[in-house]
């Protein structure tokens, strides 16, 4: 008659913190004789999330794959999933992704995906070119818009020398996910420098521009434009695109431009407008999680935060209309 009541405490300690006392009333439960099947793989349930708080992890471990064959398969693996993740053992991870993806129909396939690149991170920290770009195929060939690995395999390139193979590798991006690309424009300009066709890069990266609006595209051609064509070209490239998309962040390049090419008399006041509006501007110009909203200067592909996978937009805060 107390088996309820003993499920209910359990739980109750366990978000309160108080996780020895979960830990004493779930075994308890447990190892009494008189609970059904259903009752006991109930408790087995709940103590492994116990020790899963409690940073035993192998215990966790254990309970949970028991309970890989019964009504509690789909939570148990989940569970697995970020034990696993916790410790950065991928390989078992991936292992449990396409497990899931079995239990559950649902796919799991972009999660391995970032699992196999953790992988090949790994192995170019260790120096092993080869099997890290093993991992990073085998990405693509579980999630083929794994834009992450496309990303990698370029960096790849370009530190073994391969300047013209990486940028190849980039534009894949396009067909991937174009919104990605202004992660990687200054990564293609500065390749194509290295060839010595800096304004073939130019040309490819405001084509892109023009086809899929970006701020951070747009700053990164208004660089390569004003080296190659000089300011005046620079500020009619803003002054376009700030006409097409109107954003803050536009105007105060717009500003940046105009004062590459304002009198000195008039530079004064300028300056001034430009320095209130980039003040205003400095919130809009952040990246944003989807699944918790963290808010942070650089884009990352595992949330800092709730640790969620891939829930960062490429875009500024502006663009995506998120609140600053």
């Amino acid at each position: 008659e107390t088996i309820e009541l003993h499920f209910a405490l359990g739980s109750l300690f366990r978000r309160r913190g108080e996780v020895d006392r979960a830990l004493r009333m779930h075994h308890n439960l447990v190892d009494r004789a008189d609970l059904d099947d259903n009752k006991r793989q109930q408790a087995i349930f709940e103590l492994a999330q116990d020790y899963l708080k409690a940073g035993i992890l192998d215990r966790a471990e254990s309970l949970f794959r028991e309970l890989e064959k019964t009504r509690y398969a789909k939570p148990a693996l989940e569970f697995l999933l970020e034990l696993f993740q916790k410790e950065h053992d991928w390989l078992k991870a991936i292992d449990v992704a396409q497990r899931l993806t079995a239990v559950s129909g649902q796919s799991y396939s972009k999660q391995a995906a970032f699992f196999y690149c953790e992988l090949a991170s790994e192995e170019i920290a260790a120096g092993d070119p080869d099997a890290a770009r093993g991992h990073l195929q085998q990405a693509l060939t579980t999630y083929p818009n794994a834009v992450r690995a496309t990303m990698m395999l370029g960096d790849m390139a370009i530190s073994e020398g391969k300047f013209e193979e990486a940028a190849a590798i980039w534009k894949n991006i396009e067909a991937q996910d174009a919104q990605y690309l202004p992660l990687v424009a200054e990564r293609l300009l500065n390749a194509y420098r290295s060839l010595d066709r800096e304004a073939d890069g130019v040309a490819l990266l405001r084509d892109y521009l023009s086809k899929y609006h970006s701020l951070d595209l747009m700053n990164v051609v208004f660089d390569g434009v004003l080296k190659n064509e000089g300011p005046g070209a620079a500020y009619q490239l803003v002054r376009d695109e700030l006409q097409r998309n109107p954003t803050l962040l536009g105007l105060d390049k717009l500003l940046e431009a105009r004062l590459l090419e304002v009198s000195m008399e008039r530079r004064a006041d300028v300056e001034l407008v430009k320095d209130l509006v980039h003040k205003r501007t400095r919130n809009l110009a952040m990246y944003h999680c989807a699944h918790c909203g963290f808010k942070a200067r650089q884009f990352y592909w595992h949330c800092p935060a709730c640790q969620a996978w891939d829930s960062y937009s490429p875009r500024r805060s502006e663009e995506t209309g998120m609140p600053v």
